[in-house]
């Protein structure tokens, strides 16, 4: 495995530098935490969401993460992972997941860029919208799980009250 070269990260801008040029585009206010993380908030017609662009420079990939706006009960997590295991199956690029640690469901997507000197605002583009429509059709199935507990709790409360 030593005999493999690695020349061609030589020369590869930074994408993180066309995403801030999307985020000006689109006026979205957003964080560059460091040359290889960014973040910015952005509201969507069904909820608000965090999207994460990490860069990795070593293996020449960006991985983007959009992240909704609530976190799943811990009794819902069962409810919430067969509805990812039936919404990823029909994925063609990307996957749902919720992590153990934050239960915010988030969609996620990494792309490779070996080879490219340079990435496209384009494709940039594309990767939001695209990730962003998948969040918008696949919300139900997210909050009607969460929907399930606020209803539960509020009918033990009135049933309190009787």
């Amino acid at each position: 495995m030593s005999d493999i070269q690695f020349d061609y990260l030589e020369g590869m801008d930074n994408p993180l530098d066309r995403v801030e040029d999307v985020m000006h585009a689109n006026n979205w206010v957003f964080s560059r935490i460091n040359d290889e993380e960014l973040m910015v908030q952005i509201t969507g017609k069904c909820c608000g969401y965090n999207l994460f662009f990490i860069w990795q420079e070593e293996m020449s990939a960006l991985q983007f993460c959009a992240q909704y706006d609530f976190a799943i009960n811990e009794g819902q997590l069962d409810k919430a992972g067969s509805a990812l295991m039936n919404i990823n199956e029909k994925l063609w690029m990307g996957h749902f997941e919720v992590p153990s640690d934050t239960k915010i469901p988030a969609f996620r997507h990494t792309c490779l860029y070996r080879g490219m000197q340079r990435t496209s605002a384009a494709d940039l583009e594309d990767l939001v919208e695209i990730a962003l429509a998948q969040c918008e059709k696949h919300y139900a199935a997210f909050i009607f799980s969460r929907m399930l507990t606020i209803l539960a709790k509020s009918m033990i409360k009135i049933c309190h009250w009787l």
